[in-house]
């Protein structure tokens, strides 16, 4: 049976930093069940193929020609997230309203597959590159607090790399986005010899969470918004344990946390609220559970600090859509729809719509291939 274990925070502690809470609490042992929500479902559904089929864009818009070899475009398919077992011709075949399918012969004479964009996509990219240039710095003050978030306010390329689609960041930023502050960022050599990004320099101005700009930096023991799937039962012991918790203090994600004790609920509440900050600075207020799975050092996070997903399902949803996990933030959405929507939310919204269509004239047989290239087998 689960009992309730925390006593109060009593009092401060003065020391030569300041002022810090005395920890008088231990971590609950309590577990919340998981329940299907399909109105957040539905806001995850489609993002694996659009996200694919974005990279591919970016890929075919940069290059020197119009169309470019399939053989070229399987290098990067490790970094569209495609299941193994599909064929990324096969792939690309799907969305024709979006990608024009061309040939050119080998020195063997053989007709080898090329893409390129059609009109419709070429126009959409093109109003994707000047949304991406209006919110430049936006894009980049939402790098900048993801680096004041960590240790040394540094992280891998490797690691940005994997949240770069979740920050609305351009496919190639370290070529043309990063560059361009010399004065705010820095390449550097890690430990482990990969190559990471520092911030050179810290704003106060932006060391401030979306929750206490909501709510009010006077605020010590901030609560965060709560909402459940519908029909979700809490009971009686499970919700006393989380009014309690609410009422413990907060620790903004921009401090140091070093003073608290991992073992305590003050502690847990303080992940919640480094992972409720960095869910905000996507602009689809979600990411798949693995990208953050090589943050817990640069975080100071203890071990299976993923956790907190699954203890607090009314402040984040694990969807399940699409054979993998994605937190998502609940507070974030008005059904499944986006309270703050970012202009690259839209445009992706258009070449989604864009893709169904063609998906779905495909289907309809509108889109045929020519009888001596119908087979080949790439």
């Amino acid at each position: 049976m689960v009992r309730w274990l925390v006593n109060s925070v009593k009092g401060f502690c003065k020391n030569k930093k300041g002022y810090s809470y005395l920890q008088k609490c231990n971590l609950v042992n309590i577990k919340l069940k998981w329940a299907k929500d399909k109105v957040l479902d539905e806001a995850v559904s489609g993002q694996r193929d659009l996200k694919a089929a974005l990279i591919l864009v970016s890929l075919i818009s940069s290059a020197p020609e119009t169309s470019v070899p399939i053989y070229r475009l399987r290098l990067h398919r490790r970094q569209l997230g495609i299941p193994d077992e599909l064929k990324l011709s096969t792939f690309i075949r799907r969305y024709p309203s979006v990608f024009q399918e061309n040939y050119f012969l080998d020195s063997a004479g053989t007709p080898v597959p090329a893409f390129g964009l059609t009109a419709e996509a070429s126009i959409l990219r093109q109003e994707e590159l000047n949304v991406l240039q209006q919110n430049q710095m936006d894009l980049v003050d939402r790098v900048r607090k993801l680096l004041m978030l960590v240790r040394h306010t540094t992280l891998p390329l490797q690691t940005i790399d994997q949240l770069k689609w979740d920050l609305g960041l351009p496919y190639d930023y370290q070529q043309t986005l990063i560059p361009n502050f010399p004065d705010l960022f820095s390449t550097v050599k890690l430990e482990d010899e990969r190559v990471g990004l520092k911030l050179l320099s810290w704003d106060n101005r932006l060391a401030i969470s979306h929750l206490q700009k909501n709510v009010g930096l006077s605020e010590k023991n901030l609560a965060f918004p709560i909402g459940f799937t519908r029909g979700f039962g809490l009971r009686r012991k499970c919700t006393e344990w989380l009014e309690d918790w609410q009422k413990l203090p907060y620790t903004s994600p921009y401090s140091d946390a070093s003073h608290l004790d991992p073992r305590t609920d003050v502690s847990e509440k303080r992940i919640v609220g480094v992972f409720h900050e960095l869910l905000h600075l996507t602009i689809h207020k979600q990411t798949e559970r693995k990208n953050v799975s090589n943050l817990r050092k640069p975080l100071g996070l203890p071990q299976k600090f993923t956790k907190v997903f699954e203890r607090h399902p009314g402040i984040f949803y694990l969807s399940k859509k699409s054979d993998t996990q994605t937190v998502v933030l609940r507070d974030a959405f008005n059904g499944s729809e986006l309270l703050e929507k970012h202009p690259l939310v839209d445009i992706r919204r258009k070449y989604g719509a864009l893709m169904d269509k063609g998906f779905l004239d495909r289907s309809r047989g509108l889109y045929r291939k020519a009888e001596d290239v119908k087979e080949l087998g790439v």
